[in-house]
């Protein structure tokens, strides 16, 4: 058992998000991710507390509410490969059985799975949370992405079928396996592999996707969803409902984050004529 988060001076909840190897695996504005995070908690009246993690550091499964690990340039993913499998793989996986939210994109989706063999024939070993294997391609997918995901429930907060929008950039061609359950399915882009019709995984609460660009920003409702989640883990799947319930988000922002979702997608769309 978790232990649960504490509530903040005042009696606001609290959500601890573990940023993991955050100097290195940042390059798709993966602290603008986090910084999302905490502006959607602030003003529904949620604390959201990011603490980052270096190689040789460890955590403990259930002292954190949330995971993000984010994509980084070849040499610090090969670097930071070999670590978090030694090091950390055991306690992911730990914590995602427990109920801890986790979202890992591009570099980091891929580490989540067996392995990675990368351009330069390099085998990057994974973690093995995501039953999905990943190999480089010839030439790069690039492009924007649009895809119909379904977000389940968490406690008594309904289920919802969404569309999620973003850009991808990456060699690897990703296999899901027998065990595997997409995010979601392609409307528009390449995903996964360029051929099945999928992009990224799904375990839990745990999300794994190639959307980047920043993913956050323009898709509010991922984002409500795994602090919705956060919450559950932090203070009873009750608490899921606060993200629907308290505060609200400032009218012209969510004006801009509709506008944002609408022009990724229509780009996605008009890149596959």
């Amino acid at each position: 058992m978790s232990e649960p988060s504490p509530i903040s001076a005042g009696g606001r909840p609290r959500v601890r998000v573990l940023h993991l190897y955050d100097r290195y695996l940042n390059i798709y504005a993966d602290r603008g991710n986090m910084q999302v995070l905490t502006a959607r908690g602030a003003w529904r009246g949620i604390d959201v507390e990011v603490r980052g993690l270096e190689p040789g550091e460890h955590f403990t499964p259930g002292e954190h509410d949330l995971i993000y690990v984010g994509g980084g340039q070849d040499r610090d993913q090969q670097m930071i490969a070999e670590r978090m499998s030694e090091d950390l793989g055991p306690a992911i996986k730990a914590a995602v059985e427990e109920g801890t939210a986790l979202l890992a994109v591009c570099g980091g989706y891929q580490l989540l799975g067996s392995h990675y063999l990368d351009t330069t024939g390099v085998h990057q070993p994974g973690v093995g949370l995501f039953d999905l294997s990943t190999e480089a391609g010839d030439g790069r997918l690039i492009g924007n992405v649009a895809i119909e995901a379904e977000l389940p429930a968490i406690g008594a907060r309904a289920a919802s079928t969404t569309t999620i929008a973003g850009f991808e950039n990456h060699a690897g061609r990703t296999s899901l396996g027998a065990s595997a359950r997409p995010l979601g399915s392609v409307l528009h882009g390449n995903g996964n592999d360029g051929r099945s019709g999928f992009e990224g995984c799904r375990l839990h609460h745990a999300i794994g996707t190639y959307l980047h660009g920043p993913l956050l920003p323009r898709n509010p409702e991922l984002a409500d969803w795994l602090l919705a989640a956060a919450l559950a883990h932090a203070h009873g799947t009750d608490a899921a409902l606060l993200i629907d319930q308290v505060g609200t988000v400032p009218p012209a922002v969510a004006a801009l984050e509709r506008r944002a979702l609408d022009t990724s997608v229509a780009r996605a769309r008009a890149e596959r004529g």
